[in-house]
């Protein structure tokens, strides 16, 4: 079932802490997952969380602390001893040890390494430590199984059980050479149902699909989702068997990857910290950048209409259509923007594909933009039908905002699937093209198409 946290349960927890009844403790938090627990401590203060954190299992309040906020987990931490921070270390799985450790200053990073029980895995964390973060070796865990491909069967049983608890979830059985090169896998269905004699030469897969771990996390993440893999075997640059990636690790760069380019795409550098965590002095840094270049930006919107100035004197009428217009050009130049954005993500197109791309976006921008020229043409006429707002030469006027709406949707759609893989094309993120940024540069050109259309349309009329 799934928990639900409340005012009434938080209520009675506090009341439960301050009377150190850790039975209340055991008994409700026993059931529940590390993410629920983690969503509790989020919303106890320091004291109180813990003291609950001493009642719970060793295993379980290791997991509790890798799902807490990044936020709530460096002030728990800070209020911990380096003995008591290493403790809590010796729990967790390698790469999740060494993310928590990554946090730490560097100082207390070498007190809590040098004070963990587990000599081998601190020497596997400071091995972690040593890769970027946005790669296949720092995401990966060096708890795995394996074997050598003269094994037999009844060997293989003898490493998982051996290896049952450091590594949690076993999903297969990785075959190595002499030299500890990566040779194949052996699934555990295959193992389970082969006779316990067999030699592992003769039931392994030889084809595997492996990272190096200098390989970016986008790009794991990517292969992991083409290939529907759980598990992904890490080698280093000479094919030696070094770790794995599970499936909720990618989980987690996922979502990093998708709420910085939501971010970027908003108008704003992507943040670093949660939302709520996010210092205002920051927060204003963060936001102020792209609208002040976006600010700067339409002032050539009005600089354009300062250059048709005696146009519009002529045919005031003009200026009432001037909304419509851009604003039609920008929401089709961000919608093709995030399209383009979103399957450069999914690895569904890539910039070799520009021509495919323009071709499909220019035909769809066409028939968009008839059909919005035909509501704004009928638009103007029905209107003209009521009331005698546009005068004798409402026809000349109804073409000029039918024509401009297909030119300047046309124009805002090319340039919104455009801009991304120009970026990408660039080697600069294509996120930054975002939905704003589009709709400002469409914004004056598409002021430039309508009056252009309308000095060809309105000649007559305004000369």
């Amino acid at each position: 079932m799934q928990f639900e946290l409340t005012d009434d349960f938080l209520v009675n927890l506090r009341e439960a802490i301050t009377a150190e009844n850790g039975a209340f403790v055991v008994e409700h938090f026993s059931a529940l997952y590390p993410a629920d627990i983690a969503e509790i401590f989020n919303e106890l203060a320091i004291e109180e969380a813990k003291y609950v954190y001493s009642q719970l299992d060793e295993q379980i309040a290791a997991d509790v602390l890798v799902e807490l906020d990044d936020d709530v987990r460096e002030n728990f931490l800070a209020s911990l001893t380096s003995k008591e921070i290493a403790e809590h270390i010796d729990n967790m799985d390698s790469d999740d040890a060494a993310d928590v450790i990554a946090e730490l200053p560097d100082k207390l990073q070498d007190e809590v390494l040098s004070q963990m029980e587990d000599s081998e895995q601190a020497s596997d964390i400071v091995d972690l430590l040593n890769y970027d973060e946005n790669t296949a070796g720092g995401l990966m865990a060096t708890e795995l199984v394996r074997v050598h491909v003269n094994s037999n069967a009844i060997e293989c049983v003898r490493e998982i059980r051996a290896q049952a608890d450091a590594v949690e979830n076993i999903y297969a059985i990785y075959v190595v050479e002499d030299d500890e090169k990566l040779v194949g896998v052996l699934p555990l269905k295959k193992l389970i149902i082969s006779p316990k004699d067999s030699k592992v030469a003769d039931i392994y897969d030889p084809k595997i699909i492996s990272v190096k771990t200098n390989t970016d996390a986008e790009e794991v993440a990517n292969l992991m989702d083409k290939y529907n893999l759980v598990v992904l075997p890490v080698v280093d640059s000479l094919g030696r068997l070094v770790g794995r990636i599970t499936i909720d690790d990618v989980v987690d760069v996922r979502r990093e990857e998708e709420t910085e380019d939501v971010q970027k795409m908003g108008a704003m550098e992507a943040l670093e910290e949660p939302y709520m965590s996010t210092p205002f002095l920051q927060m204003i840094r963060k936001r102020v950048g792209w609208l002040i270049i976006l600010f700067l930006g339409e002032t050539l919107t009005a600089t354009a209409m300062a250059f048709f100035e005696d146009q519009i004197a002529k045919a005031v009428i003009l200026a009432l259509f001037i909304p419509l217009i851009i604003s039609s050009g920008g929401n089709s130049g961000s919608q093709a923007s995030t399209l383009i954005i979103r399957a450069l993500a999914l690895g569904e197109i890539t910039v070799r594909d520009w021509w495919k791309i323009v071709k499909k976006e220019f035909s769809t921008g066409l028939v968009i933009g008839v059909i919005l020229g035909i509501i704004g043409f009928a638009r103007v006429g029905l209107w003209s039908y009521f009331i005698s707002s546009y005068g004798p030469h409402w026809m000349l006027i109804a073409c000029t905002v039918g024509c401009s709406l297909v030119g300047v949707v046309m124009w805002g759609t090319l340039m919104g699937s455009l801009l991304p893989l120009a970026l990408k094309r660039l080697g600069l993120d294509p996120a930054v093209s975002s939905a704003p940024f589009v709709a400002t540069l469409v914004d004056v050109t598409g002021l430039i198409i309508y009056f252009t259309l309308s000095i060809i349309f309105l000649r007559g009329v305004l000369l």
